[in-house]
Order: structure tokens, then C-alpha cells, then sequence
């Protein structure tokens, strides 16, 4: 009895719960192999990692003429942010493979027409998932550290009195200032590197290199403007998921329309309203206060609202379905028909 009832199971394609949960132990253990070997590559880069993910700020502060160096508070800070943003970036590279390890546990349980939705849901919004994270990196965070961080430079400043050399004083030149620093300094050389905005001096060698240790300087002033390494990686990862959550607007108008929650002639209607929305997210989001800044944000989330739109109108769900219309029966004259 018992192994036809288990014949009759295979036949009908039905798992039990029993297989459910080794199918699940099986997907699960499948994306944490998938995810460890890219997470210890990301490990390996790590301060790399860190570099790049800190570089818009550092690139502020240059503007500004203000050194790019970051504080730690305690000696566990560093080492977290080198761990965390390994973690991100091994999440953000094999997500993917996560997806798709999810999608064979649930896809046995779906019909033919409804994974059509998945296929074409899934690359669409993983590209736009991408294009999110580009306009965060490449844009937004340059737009918004570029206005905090000159913000911030003109808000104290103080008042430097100029005067005359007293009589017989003469100023000597005793620093070299240089862009970069010198290809082979000698012990006890001085110079200040313009590029890093510090004081470098050399103190000996290291490993067959000279060993320079640097003294930040500011301006005269100004707020010496010193950031936490790890409030800066929160700051840009979170400005970066807040953007790829902008980005998947089409998707989720579209999977509105295919609920039939909206539709294209609703989607029109409001065009209006969805714009003033999207110029208060502009204004709310965006530090900066010139309309440019706002437009910045509010433009490309309005043209990815009209996105959703024609999406909506070009992939209805009866065409992702793959289902045909019924032409509409023309209409006949009365009388037609051999009726008297």
C-alpha cells in the first residue's frame, strides 16, 4: 500500500512536507556556498572596498581643500566597517544566485502562466536595480556631499586680521609645497602635499621605503571638518538602497496594472499629481535647496513613473499570460440571417 501511494505521489507530482524541508535544506545550503567563496574575495579587497565606497565623500572634501581622513572611535570601528561593507557587496554581487535558488524551491508550486510573470520581473528589475545603484554612486552621492561638506566649510567661519611685518621681521621659506609627494625623500625632509591638504615629514624606513607620517591641516577659520569612517559607509549605503527603491517604481506599477489595482488611463489621469509627488521626494531627499538639485532627483523618478506607464500598456497580463484576445464580433444588420 504504501509504495503505491508513493508511486501514485510521484505520478501527480505532489511532495510531502518532509520533502519540502529537505528541497529547502538543499536551496539553502546551495546559496551559502554560493555566497562564501565571494564573500572571502571581498574580504580580500576589503580596503579597497572601503576606498571606493568612501570616495565621493573624499572627493568633497578635496574640493573643499580639507584632508580625506576619517576618525575611528574605538578599535573594533574599523574592523566592523571592513566586514560590513564586504558583506554588502557579497549580497549585492550573488544576489542572483540567492534569487534563483529561492526560485527553483517555489517554482514547482507554480503554474506555467504564472512563472511567465517571474521571468520577466526578475531581469527587470535586477537591471534596474543596477541602474539604481550607478545614479546613486555616480550622481547623488556626489550631489549631496558636495553640497554638505561646502556647507559645512562656510558655516563658522571667523575673520583673519592681516597686518604688516613689524619693522625687521622678514618671513622665511622653510616648507616645500608640492602637489605630490617627493619620489625618494631623505630622513627629516618636510613638505606639504596639497593634494592630501597635509604636512608630511620623513621619519626613517620601512620595509625599503621611507616612512612619512602627515599632520592634517585646514583652513584658517573653518571647521576641520573630520568624519567617522563608519557613519560615512552608512550614509552612502543607505542613500544607495533609498535610490534602488526609487528605481523599482516601473516594477511595481507594472505589477499593479497586472493586478488590475491601475490602469494606463488611470496612470495618465494622475500624470499631474504623481509629478508633484515626485518633486516633494526631490525636495525632501535632495540636501541641496537650488530647484537644479531637486530636479535632479524629482525629473528621473518622474520618468520612471511614465516607465511603469507604457510598460503597463505594452505588457498587459493577458500577453504575458500568452492569452489572445476575442475580436469583437462585427454587428449585423436586422433582418440578416434568412429570418422574415
Amino acid at each position: 500500500m504504501l509504495d503505491k501511494a508513493i508511486e501514485r505521489r510521484n505520478k501527480d507530482g505532489v511532495m510531502g512536507l518532509g520533502e519540502h524541508l529537505e528541497e529547502l535544506r538543499k536551496r539553502v545550503l546551495l546559496a551559502v556556498l554560493g555566497l562564501l567563496p565571494i564573500f572571502l574575495v571581498c574580504l580580500y579587497f576589503g580596503d579597497k572596498l572601503v576606498r571606493i565606497a568612501i570616495e565621493p565623500a573624499s572627493m568633497a572634501l578635496r574640493a573643499q581643500g580639507e584632508p580625506a581622513n576619517y576618525q575611528l572611535n574605538n578599535a573594533l570601528e574599523g574592523f566592523g566597517a571592513y566586514v560590513k561593507i564586504a558583506a554588502i557587496i557579497t549580497l549585492s554581487v550573488a544576489g542572483p544566485w540567492v534569487i534563483f535558488q529561492l526560485w527553483k524551491f517555489i517554482a514547482p508550486g507554480l503554474y506555467a502562466k504564472e512563472r511567465r510573470f517571474v521571468y520577466v520581473l526578475a531581469p527587470f528589475s535586477t537591471f534596474m536595480a543596477v541602474g539604481g545603484l550607478a545614479f546613486a554612486y555616480f550622481v547623488v552621492l556626489k550631489v549631496m556631499f558636495s553640497f554638505l561638506i561646502g556647507f559645512n566649510a562656510t558655516l563658522v567661519t571667523e575673520q583673519v586680521i592681516t597686518a604688516p611685518l613689524p619693522q625687521g621681521t622678514t618671513l622665511v621659506s622653510t616648507v616645500s609645497v608640492l602637489k605630490h609627494d617627493p619620489p625618494d625623500p631623505k630622513v627629516g625632509m618636510e613638505w606639504v602635499n596639497t593634494s592630501l591638504m597635509e604636512r608630511r615629514i620623513c621619519i626613517g624606513e620601512k620595509d625599503g621605503k621611507p616612512d612619512i607620517v602627515g599632520q592634517p591641516l585646514s583652513h584658517s577659520g573653518s571647521i576641520a571638518q573630520q568624519y567617522r569612517l563608519k557613519e560615512t559607509l552608512d550614509q552612502v549605503v543607505m542613500t544607495c538602497l533609498a535610490t534602488i527603491a526609487g528605481f523599482q517604481t516601473p516594477v511595481v506599477v507594472l505589477l499593479l496594472g497586472w493586478a488590475g489595482i491601475v490602469n494606463p488611463r488611470t496612470l495618465w489621469k494622475y500624470w499631474k499629481h504623481a509629478f508633484a509627488v515626485c518633486a516633494v521626494l526631490g525636495a525632501v531627499l535632495t540636501p541641496s535647496p537650488d530647484p537644479g538639485s531637486m530636479l535632479l532627483i524629482a525629473v528621473p523618478m518622474f520618468m520612471l513613473y511614465l516607465l511603469g506607464l507604457v510598460l503597463v500598456i505594452l505588457f498587459p497580463a493577458s500577453r504575458i499570460m500568452g492569452e489572445k484576445r476575442e475580436p469583437t464580433p462585427e454587428p449585423t444588420s436586422e433582418g440578416e440571417g434568412g429570418g422574415p
